[in-house]
């Protein structure tokens, strides 16, 4: 069995079309090993986010391998990569994307129903309880915090229990002391629950929290270093 969670080989990816397409990502190489939590890095425009998401299965690239969990991305279609997505890899964005007309706990439990979870509701109550949040499980995300509706998004990625948790800038939005208590929160859980963490940031304080950090530059990887 392998020791990756993420491959990646021989990836490129160009976005638009005519005259506006945009060659994003060049024959990126990359892994990812279990457990491992990698900060990705690199100017605005490189491909940081744009990586992301082709880990995540939320783009496809036009050449190259995906694998992820031992499970080859490019063979499944979009219904099978949905479940996929759903059992192994947690998504926390910098804008939160949380259901505005559900509650904290039903935007919880909203990927455990649609894995048909039969505890889907307690399972969420408790990991609401685990990011501090017992108390506001009936709550709408207009009647939370900025910091506190980054909580939610935290525990509705990490409800399915996923091997892979990916991050796109999760305290971009957030003020430093709140961010703070985001990043303590994830790396908190990443270790009780062994998962693999792959972020994106422009903080160097919190890339510097990561076992190892990628840097991006046009697309391509330009110098893993150690943390």
């Amino acid at each position: 069995m392998s020791d990756k969670a993420v491959i990646l080989s021989g990836i490129d990816l160009s976005l638009g079309r005519g005259p506006s397409r945009v060659h994003v990502l060049r024959g990126i190489a990359l892994d990812v090993a279990k457990g491992e939590a990698v900060g990705l890095v690199g100017p605005s425009g490189s491909g940081k986010s744009t990586l992301l998401m082709v880990m995540a299965g939320l783009e496809r690239p036009d050449s190259g391998r995906i694998t992820v969990a031992g499970t080859d991305l490019g063979g499944l279609d979009e219904d099978a990569l949905a479940r996929f997505r759903g059992r192994n890899i947690g998504i926390v964005f910098q804008a939160f994307h949380l259901v505005p007309t559900m509650t904290a706990l039903e935007n919880v439990a909203l990927p455990l129903e649609l894995a048909d979870a039969p505890d889907a509701q307690a399972r969420a109550a408790a990991e609401l309880d685990a990011v501090g949040l017992g108390h506001r499980l009936h709550h709408y995300p207009a009647q939370l915090s900025g910091g506190e509706q980054q909580r939610v998004a935290v525990a509705r990625a990490l409800a399915p229990n996923p091997a892979i948790l990916v991050a796109d800038e999760p305290t971009g939005n957030l003020d430093e002391a709140t961010g703070r208590g985001i990043v303590d929160l994830l790396f908190t859980l990443k270790r009780e629950r062994g998962a693999t963490l792959v972020l994106v940031t422009h903080d160097p304080g919190l890339a510097r929290l990561c076992d190892r950090t990628v840097r991006l530059r046009a697309g391509r990887v330009e110098e893993p270093v150690a943390a």
